[in-house]
């Protein structure tokens, strides 16, 4: 299994091959709360790393999803789309987002460890 990156804007990142798949992380989903409405991009769509991919709504705040690396979208998660709450439920799991066929594998290594991420957001709580 391939080991997961994270950014500080708390989205994770896993690739497998030229594939990433991209989420949210679980402290972003306890930030957040209850999460009511999802948004996913449309296959094809293309962003650069740190370029608007997506919008999580919850019972306290709105927010917009990034995409950490560079990359077309390759699949939408509309599961989560249908039901919110997997989100909640299993968001570094079967709560992600979307897949990205990536442009560019270098950005990886931009992204924090899970060790650095959980030292950054407790740093920065």
């Amino acid at each position: 299994m391939a080991e997961k990156k994270y950014s500080k804007k708390h989205e994770w990142v896993e690739l497998d091959g030229d594939t990433a798949t991209i989420g949210i992380t679980k402290h972003a989903t306890e930030q957040l709360g209850d999460i009511v409405f999802t948004e996913v991009p449309d296959k094809g769509k293309t962003f650069e790393a740190g370029g608007e991919a997506a919008v999580v709504e919850s019972v306290k705040a709105a927010s917009d999803v990034y995409s950490p690396i560079a990359g077309e979208v390759t699949e939408s998660n509309e599961a989560i789309v249908s039901d919110p709450s997997l989100v909640n439920q299993d968001p570094e799991g079967n709560g992600w987002f979307f897949k990205v066929k990536v442009t560019n594998p270098e950005q990886i290594n931009e992204l924090m460890s899970k060790d650095d991420y959980d030292k950054f957001v407790t740093e920065n709580a």
